[in-house]
């Protein structure tokens, strides 16, 4: 057979795609096809369906809930501004008056800059004008707004006109790529709990509690919880908000990471010098 007419890529892929699906099962099984048959990796499988999912998400889908938004008060000095983006490491601010019903605009961390660069600086004079949205937006449509009006962060209100969370881009775009991992993400083959050159411990939130218990010498119970994630959040009764820190049996324990569904990533800080359990020296 000559090599050069053996079919490329495209023309394998049009001959896949010559029946024309009916509905989104359908093109959903001919794309697992082509992933079957090599004409496609995982990682563009997985971007595809993505893709197609978010046309049957809502923003209420997604969103940071009100009780979770980071905000900076139009009265905080930059100082305590300052303080806020520190803790929260956002880089963009509802600013609100009276409440977080009352959202005046958007701060952009970086404007804060002409504050300490001893330029006049009026916090209402800064803020970026905020976008308002329903509930019940589709992501796929939000993503298109986004990226024509070159927003980042949008407010989402509930049907009578009060604040009910937040939307970024980024929320949008990990329902697509899946998540989108920062400087406190671990690498997938890493242990789950890993000692930093601080002392500490950067931990999965999916790390089981008998692991954790072994590491410092605790005694949680597994029967409410599986997971040290579990542990905090049924400590707090509640999703912890990122870099929310909780005391629980001697153990400072700081949320890195986390979203308006699940924790990812946490920092232990022993209040003890707790290392890492090892087996025990063999008695001379």
């Amino acid at each position: 057979m000559d090599p050069s007419s053996k079919p490329g890529l495209i023309e394998r892929l049009t001959a896949l795609l010559l029946r024309e699906p009916e509905d989104r099962e359908q093109l959903l099984e001919l794309l697992h096809g082509a992933f079957e048959r090599h004409l496609m990796d995982a990682d563009a499988l997985s971007i595809i369906e993505g893709a197609l999912s978010v046309a049957d998400m809502a923003v209420r889908d997604i969103m940071v809930p009100r009780a979770q938004m980071d905000v900076v008060d139009i009265n905080d000095s930059p100082e305590q501004i300052v303080e806020i983006v520190l803790e929260t490491a956002h880089s963009r601010f509802p600013a609100i008056g009276e409440s977080k019903d009352d959202v005046l605009g958007i701060l952009l961390a970086k404007d804060l800059l002409r504050y300490f660069a001893g330029k006049e600086f009026h916090l209402r004079d800064t803020l970026r004008p905020a976008i308002f949205i329903p509930e019940s937006k589709r992501l796929n449509v939000l993503l298109r707004e986004f990226r024509a009006s070159r927003n980042h962060m949008a407010i989402v209100v509930d049907e009578y006109g009060g604040v009910a969370g937040l939307v970024t881009i980024e929320d949008v775009l990990e329902q697509i790529v899946g998540d989108i991992e920062d400087e406190y993400d671990f690498d997938e083959t890493a242990d789950n709990i890993v000692k930093d050159n601080t002392g500490r411990y950067r931990i999965k939130a999916v790390t089981e509690i008998g692991d954790f218990n072994a590491a410092f010498a605790t005694d949680f119970s597994d029967e409410h919880f599986d997971t040290v994630g579990g542990l905090v959040i049924h400590h707090l009764g509640r999703l912890p908000k990122r870099n929310e820190a909780v005391i629980i049996d001697g153990l400072r324990i700081q949320v890195l990471r986390a979203d308006s569904r699940r924790v990812h990533t946490l920092l232990v800080d022993p209040q003890k010098d707790l290392p890492l359990s090892t087996p025990p020296a063999a008695e001379p």
